[in-house]
């Protein structure tokens, strides 16, 4: 799945369009819940560079809120890398395209919409 595929799932599927708060990145898109307005998504392009990877040129990524559990199990995997720029410890980058798993990535995209809704006071 690449990158406008991506965006394309989240806007039909969570009713949420792209937002592009930062002025230095403008290829950066946050998707936010509408009501608390909490990131589930963040879509960049980067260097490579930024994850480890050896090779020269950029790559389309998406950080995602990800269960604890299935973070270090998600590093082993290919396509997958510690969260860019984000809390290592609850968030997971993804590459968009390379043969990343786009079933896969729409069930991690569930999660962590889940996990980033507003918690419901007592």
């Amino acid at each position: 799945m690449n990158r406008t595929e991506f965006e394309k799932f989240i806007e039909e599927s969570f009713g949420v369009s792209a937002e592009y708060p930062f002025e230095k990145y403008p290829n950066f898109a946050v998707f936010r819940h509408a009501g608390s307005k909490k990131w589930f998504a963040v879509v960049m392009t980067i260097p490579k560079s930024k994850l480890g990877i050896a090779e020269s040129g950029d790559i389309d990524i998406v950080n995602l809120k990800c269960e604890q559990g299935l973070l270090c199990s998600l590093w082993q995997e290919k396509g997958f890398f510690p969260a860019y720029h984000m809390n290592k410890g609850h968030w997971i980058s993804a590459s968009l395209g390379d043969g990343t798993d786009a079933d896969f990535l729409r069930y991690l995209t569930d999660i962590s919409f889940e996990l980033t809704l507003s918690k419901k006071k007592k």
